[in-house]
């Protein structure tokens, strides 16, 4: 039903507006009294096989949505009544920013993708963290785990990045269970100059240093762009090694438009942004078989990009990954997506 007669209905609109539709009608409907029990019942696979523990958390399952869709901690109780084991909400940053100017996202529906130039536009971290900390009051026993996905504001130069992380940081510590560290979205201009070794290495370990001046310190990951050379990779894992975070996800969107379905002409009009969906799939399986094998498995991975099925996030489990993120997919397959790929994982022990 979802995809023979609601999507078609939701294509007709422009993508972003018919997200803040969407997710507004959501939260509306399930703050009705008696909903969100009824929500679980048809959407939540409740199962102890299904339960991950990783860097020291529990994970109810482990099907989690990416940063991107929750930017603002306004969803994390409906995520998690659509049977998601996780939600990592963000990127958030210190001060609010609008982000690029609309149009900034865009359906490539020939490829089951995405192309978007957000630009972290988000409320702030202030609120977010407020938001979060009233649903940790009002969780009533509810396991989803939060992770909070940080980045820098668009005009503060590198230079003065950590000071941005660092705000994030402090602001976070008590509401989230884990942070991301965001340096590879393509749609901040230099951003991704923080992936190199030098700059990155400096980032993690101050962050860790802030980390580890608390008494229960949080896992600390770094989300990785699929467009790194295998060089790039070896940093990565030595970076990982010295700094002693916590793990990494792989992978953010891509610049690349190789393999695309739809027309050029399309995607030439479209210009710059971050693909995602499937189109992204063998790519992130390759950066994520590529860190476990060359690590040793010395440390977590998160994987997503291109997961649709069960099968897929298999795929990205046996390569390596301990957990698995959906967005794209969730837009294209609907709301039953996470407990379809929990079941297929049940069947499969």
């Amino acid at each position: 039903m979802y995809k023979r007669i609601i999507l078609p209905l939701l294509f007709r609109f422009d993508a972003e507006t018919i997200h803040h539709t969407v997710t507004t009608l959501l939260k509306f409907a399930l703050s009705i009294p008696g909903a969100s029990f009824l929500c679980r019942k048809f959407y939540v696979l409740e199962d102890k096989r299904l339960a991950r523990t990783v860097f020291g958390l529990t994970f109810p399952n482990p099907v989690g949505m990416a940063a991107g869709f929750d930017k603002n901690a306004e969803l994390v109780s409906e995520l998690s009544d659509l049977g998601f084991g996780f939600v990592e909400i963000g990127t958030v940053t210190p001060r609010p920013q609008p982000g690029n100017p609309r149009p900034r996202l865009f359906r490539l529906k020939a490829d089951g993708g995405l192309i978007n130039r957000m630009g972290f536009n988000n409320k702030g971290v202030a609120p977010a963290a407020e938001r979060l900390r009233q649903f940790a009051r009002n969780r009533n026993g509810n396991p989803v785990i939060v992770g909070g996905n940080i980045g820098k504001n668009k005009d503060t130069p590198n230079e003065h990045a950590l000071d941005d992380y660092l705000i994030n940081f402090r602001e976070l510590f008590d509401a989230v269970d884990y942070f991301v560290v965001n340096v590879s979205s393509p749609n901040t201009p230099g951003l991704r100059d923080l992936q190199e070794r030098e700059p990155l290495t400096k980032l993690l370990a101050a962050l860790q240093q802030e980390n580890h001046q608390r008494p229960t310190p949080k896992p600390i990951l770094l989300k990785i762009a699929p467009d790194l050379t295998n060089g790039q990779l070896d940093d990565i894992i030595a970076i990982v090694s010295e700094t002693q975070i916590a793990g990494v996800i792989a992978t953010n969107t891509t610049i690349s438009r190789a393999g695309l379905r739809t027309e050029p002409t399309i995607v030439d009009q479209i210009g710059a942004g971050g693909v995602s969906g499937q189109p992204l799939r063998n790519r992130a399986t390759e950066v994520i078989r590529y860190l476990h094998q060359k690590s040793g498995g010395a440390f977590p991975i998160i994987g997503v990009g291109g997961i649709t099925t069960a099968e897929d996030a298999q795929e990205k489990l046996k390569a390596g990954a301990s957990l698995v993120q959906v967005y794209t997919s969730f837009i294209y397959e609907g709301p039953g997506l996470a407990k379809r790929i929990n079941q297929q994982l049940l069947q499969d022990l």
